[in-house]
Protein backbone atom coordinates (compact mmCIF):
# COMPACT_ATOMS: atom_id res chain seq x y z
CA UNK A 1 0.00 0.00 0.00
CA UNK A 2 2.88 2.36 0.79
CA UNK A 3 4.35 1.79 -2.68
CA UNK A 4 1.12 2.92 -4.41
CA UNK A 5 1.12 6.23 -2.50
CA UNK A 6 4.70 7.09 -3.38
CA UNK A 7 4.03 8.18 -7.06
CA UNK A 8 0.95 10.12 -5.93
CA UNK A 9 2.95 11.91 -3.21
CA UNK A 10 5.73 12.73 -5.68
CA UNK A 11 3.23 14.11 -8.21
CA UNK A 12 1.55 16.21 -5.51
CA UNK A 13 4.93 17.53 -4.30
CA UNK A 14 5.97 18.49 -7.86
CA UNK A 15 2.60 20.14 -8.56
CA UNK A 16 2.77 22.22 -5.37
CA UNK A 17 6.35 23.22 -6.20
CA UNK A 18 5.34 24.39 -9.68
CA UNK A 19 2.38 26.35 -8.32
CA UNK A 20 4.69 28.01 -5.79
CA UNK A 21 7.25 28.89 -8.47
CA UNK A 22 4.59 30.42 -10.73
CA UNK A 23 3.15 32.39 -7.82
CA UNK A 24 6.53 33.79 -6.83
CA UNK A 25 7.40 34.75 -10.43
CA UNK A 26 4.00 36.41 -10.95
CA UNK A 27 4.27 38.45 -7.76
CA UNK A 28 7.88 39.42 -8.49
CA UNK A 29 6.85 40.72 -11.93
CA UNK A 30 4.48 43.30 -10.45
CA UNK A 31 7.16 45.29 -8.64
CA UNK A 32 10.21 46.71 -10.32
CA UNK A 33 12.33 49.02 -8.24
CA UNK A 34 14.98 49.52 -10.94
CA UNK A 35 13.14 52.49 -12.45
CA UNK A 36 11.23 54.38 -9.79
CA UNK A 37 8.31 56.36 -11.09
CA UNK A 38 8.02 54.54 -14.41
CA UNK A 39 6.82 51.10 -13.32
CA UNK A 40 9.13 49.36 -15.80
CA UNK A 41 12.79 49.16 -16.69
CA UNK A 42 14.45 50.86 -19.61
CA UNK A 43 18.01 50.11 -20.67
CA UNK A 44 19.51 52.32 -23.36
CA UNK A 45 17.31 52.02 -26.44
CA UNK A 46 15.52 48.89 -25.23
CA UNK A 47 12.31 48.88 -23.21
CA UNK A 48 11.20 45.66 -21.56
CA UNK A 49 7.48 46.39 -21.94
CA UNK A 50 6.95 48.79 -24.87
CA UNK A 51 3.17 48.35 -24.57
CA UNK A 52 3.33 50.53 -21.47
CA UNK A 53 4.96 53.40 -23.38
CA UNK A 54 2.18 55.70 -24.60
CA UNK A 55 3.17 57.57 -27.74
CA UNK A 56 1.66 60.29 -29.92
CA UNK A 57 2.87 60.61 -33.51
CA UNK A 58 2.59 63.95 -35.29
CA UNK A 59 3.10 64.62 -39.00
CA UNK A 60 5.32 67.69 -39.20
CA UNK A 61 6.21 67.34 -42.87
CA UNK A 62 2.79 67.51 -44.53
CA UNK A 63 3.22 64.22 -46.39
CA UNK A 64 -0.09 62.37 -46.48
CA UNK A 65 -0.07 59.18 -44.38
CA UNK A 66 3.28 59.85 -42.71
CA UNK A 67 2.01 59.68 -39.11
CA UNK A 68 -0.09 56.62 -39.94
CA UNK A 69 2.93 54.78 -41.37
CA UNK A 70 5.01 55.57 -38.29
CA UNK A 71 2.11 54.46 -36.09
CA UNK A 72 1.98 51.08 -37.85
CA UNK A 73 5.71 50.65 -37.37
CA UNK A 74 5.59 51.54 -33.67
CA UNK A 75 2.58 49.33 -32.99
CA UNK A 76 4.39 46.53 -34.79
CA UNK A 77 7.21 46.99 -32.28
CA UNK A 78 4.69 46.80 -29.42
CA UNK A 79 4.40 50.49 -28.48
CA UNK A 80 1.02 51.92 -27.48
CA UNK A 81 0.32 54.74 -29.95
CA UNK A 82 -2.58 56.62 -28.39
CA UNK A 83 -2.84 59.38 -31.00
CA UNK A 84 -1.59 60.18 -34.47
CA UNK A 85 -2.31 63.26 -36.55
CA UNK A 86 -0.83 66.52 -37.77
CA UNK A 87 1.64 68.78 -35.99
CA UNK A 88 0.88 72.50 -35.56
CA UNK A 89 2.76 73.20 -38.80
CA UNK A 90 4.43 71.31 -41.64
CA UNK A 91 7.79 73.09 -41.61
CA UNK A 92 9.71 70.45 -39.61
CA UNK A 93 12.86 69.57 -41.53
CA UNK A 94 14.13 66.99 -39.01
CA UNK A 95 12.23 64.38 -37.07
CA UNK A 96 12.48 64.48 -33.30
CA UNK A 97 11.33 62.16 -30.51
CA UNK A 98 10.41 64.03 -27.33
CA UNK A 99 10.55 62.56 -23.83
CA UNK A 100 7.51 63.84 -21.90
CA UNK A 101 8.10 62.24 -18.47
CA UNK A 102 11.79 62.79 -17.74
CA UNK A 103 12.90 59.31 -18.84
CA UNK A 104 14.93 59.75 -22.05
CA UNK A 105 15.45 55.98 -22.35
CA UNK A 106 11.82 55.66 -23.38
CA UNK A 107 12.25 58.28 -26.10
CA UNK A 108 15.47 56.60 -27.26
CA UNK A 109 13.64 53.27 -27.59
CA UNK A 110 10.92 54.88 -29.73
CA UNK A 111 13.56 56.73 -31.78
CA UNK A 112 15.43 53.48 -32.40
CA UNK A 113 12.23 51.79 -33.59
CA UNK A 114 11.67 54.59 -36.11
CA UNK A 115 15.28 55.17 -37.14
CA UNK A 116 15.24 58.73 -35.79
CA UNK A 117 18.48 60.09 -34.34
CA UNK A 118 17.20 63.23 -32.60
CA UNK A 119 15.86 62.91 -29.03
CA UNK A 120 14.83 65.81 -26.76
CA UNK A 121 13.22 66.21 -23.34
CA UNK A 122 10.25 68.50 -22.68
CA UNK A 123 8.36 67.20 -19.66
CA UNK A 124 4.61 67.79 -19.88
CA UNK A 125 2.52 65.78 -17.43
CA UNK A 126 -0.73 67.21 -18.84
CA UNK A 127 -0.32 65.14 -22.01
CA UNK A 128 -0.80 61.81 -20.20
CA UNK A 129 1.74 60.04 -22.41
CA UNK A 130 5.44 59.26 -22.28
CA UNK A 131 6.71 60.17 -25.76
CA UNK A 132 5.83 62.54 -28.61
CA UNK A 133 7.15 61.92 -32.12
CA UNK A 134 7.24 64.82 -34.59
CA UNK A 135 8.03 63.53 -38.06
CA UNK A 136 9.93 65.86 -40.36
CA UNK A 137 10.98 65.90 -44.00
CA UNK A 138 13.74 63.38 -43.21
CA UNK A 139 11.30 60.57 -42.32
CA UNK A 140 11.14 57.80 -43.28
CA UNK A 141 14.85 57.18 -43.44
CA UNK A 142 15.97 56.36 -46.96
CA UNK A 143 15.77 52.62 -47.62
CA UNK A 144 18.92 50.88 -48.77
CA UNK A 145 19.41 51.15 -52.53
CA UNK A 146 17.53 48.46 -54.40
CA UNK A 147 19.88 46.09 -56.10
CA UNK A 148 18.93 44.37 -59.33
CA UNK A 149 18.43 40.62 -59.34
CA UNK A 150 21.71 40.31 -61.24
CA UNK A 151 23.65 42.20 -58.54
CA UNK A 152 22.08 40.03 -55.83
CA UNK A 153 22.98 36.89 -57.78
CA UNK A 154 26.54 38.10 -58.26
CA UNK A 155 26.76 38.70 -54.50
CA UNK A 156 25.83 35.07 -53.88
CA UNK A 157 28.49 33.72 -56.21
CA UNK A 158 31.88 33.93 -54.55
CA UNK A 159 34.10 32.33 -57.24
CA UNK A 160 35.60 34.99 -59.54
CA UNK A 161 35.42 32.69 -62.60
CA UNK A 162 31.77 31.92 -61.97
CA UNK A 163 30.92 35.62 -61.96
CA UNK A 164 32.20 35.95 -65.50
CA UNK A 165 29.79 33.28 -66.73
CA UNK A 166 26.67 35.17 -65.61
CA UNK A 167 24.91 36.86 -68.52
CA UNK A 168 25.09 40.60 -67.97
CA UNK A 169 21.92 41.22 -69.98
CA UNK A 170 18.91 40.64 -67.68
CA UNK A 171 16.47 40.57 -70.64
CA UNK A 172 18.27 37.65 -72.23
CA UNK A 173 18.60 39.35 -75.63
Amino acid sequence: MADSRRPLSAALFITLGLIGAFTVSAVAGFWDDDAPGTGFRAFGARVDRPGEVRVEVLNGAGVAGLARDATYRLRGEGFDVVFFGNAEHFRHERSVVVDRVGDPDLARAVAAALGVDSVATAVDSALMLEVTVVLGDDWPPAPPPDRSWLDRLRGLVEDGDAKDTIDADPDGS
